[in-house]
């Protein structure tokens, strides 16, 4: 039994235009750098920190009650 091998259909199709193949090297190579490390195993995802966190800057729930409006006006 000889299987023959299908062609894959193109990952990058140019719609309008007509690239030289100097440019179509330099989309495929900015497109490929782009993966970095993650793109490779898809494994490692990217770090995150309290800098950027938003429960940083969110203010504590105001206290329940009768006097929860005198709270809510105090400093943290």
């Amino acid at each position: 039994m000889s299987a023959e091998a299908t062609p894959e259909p193109p990952v990058i199709r140019v719609v309008r235009g007509n690239p030289t193949p100097v440019q179509v090297a330099a989309l495929v190579a900015v497109l490929a750098g782009g993966q970095g490390a993650a793109g490779q195993d898809g494994a490692s995802t990217p770090s995150r920190t309290l800098w950027t966190a938003r429960s940083r800057f969110a203010r504590p729930r105001p206290s329940v009650g009768p006097d929860g409006w005198r709270a809510s006006a105090l400093p943290r």
